[in-house]
């Protein structure tokens, strides 16, 4: 089953089952998937629509974010569980450890040694961690070998 086909699914379940928080959390989410391959002019493959979901989730996280902010912890509470409605659908996320064997694999095959050629790695990172890895998380282990090779002596 496509993931397009288990939002709508469990959208359907959330409304018999009259589960107002999953409900409005799984209509957003199937609405988004709907513009995004409306303006695609096709159905969009798991892989295409996990984009789509993570720009969801992101609002999700700046909405708590806000809420918390302005000292509306229920409003926050909504969001964040509509966040863990939203999350469930994103496949599993890679430990920190295979992430960053993943990128001494890609800092080696690029051949990478300084700081300077961050875009260099996570350009050859970022294809095997798809949707399986915060590029925030990426990012900063990609900076932090990058800085160690460089001190280390492997820099030019």
């Amino acid at each position: 089953m496509t993931l397009s086909n288990r939002l709508q699914a469990d959208l359907t379940r959330a409304m018999r089952e009259r589960d107002e928080l999953r409900l409005e959390a799984l209509r957003m989410a199937v609405a988004a998937v709907y513009n995004a391959e409306k303006s695609a002019g096709r159905q969009l493959s798991d892989d295409e629509l996990l984009p789509t979901l993570k720009r969801e989730l992101k609002a999700r996280r700046e909405s708590v974010e806000a809420y918390e902010g302005a000292g509306r912890g229920e409003l926050a509470a909504r969001e964040q569980a509509k966040l863990e409605v939203i999350s469930a659908y994103m496949p599993q996320q890679l430990p920190e450890g295979e992430v960053e064997a993943l990128v001494r694999q890609a800092i080696e095959q690029t051949g990478a040694s300084s700081p300077r050629e961050m875009g260099k790695v996570m350009g050859a990172v970022m294809p095997s961690v798809q949707g399986r890895a915060d590029g925030k998380l990426v990012s900063s282990i990609v900076a932090r070998e990058l800085a160690r090779r460089d001190l280390a002596g492997h820099g030019h």
